[in-house]
């Protein structure tokens, strides 16, 4: 199972991406987990996470959390803003399994 998890100031916007990536995933008969956390919680979940995404809101944060994941293999990237912004899914879920290294592996 792949783990994604989005970030953002408070964990709370990113909610419904969260579900229409989700709501992908399925139709796609993908085996991952997609949750949102705050990025004050990014130290606890990177060890579990297989990728990380920001939110374009704490995007300020890239450099930083890609210096806290990299000793671990794990990759940070920010989410594209108009894909944030329309809610898009699909894309970002795409995004992120690539960025695993699976987007064309049926996991």
């Amino acid at each position: 199972m792949k783990k994604i998890v989005l970030c953002c100031a408070a964990g709370m916007s990113t909610s419904m991406l969260v579900q229409r990536m989700l709501s992908e995933a399925k139709t796609r008969e993908l085996d991952v987990e997609v949750r949102a956390v705050p990025v004050a919680e990014f130290e606890q979940i990177i060890g579990e996470a297989d990728v990380v995404l920001l939110g374009p809101q704490v995007r300020y944060e890239l450099a930083r959390l890609t210096d806290l994941a990299a000793p671990l293999g794990k990759k940070v990237a920010v989410i594209d803003m108009m894909d944030y912004g329309t809610m898009r899914g699909d894309k970002v879920l795409a995004t992120a399994l690539e960025l695993i290294g699976g987007a064309h592996e049926s996991v």
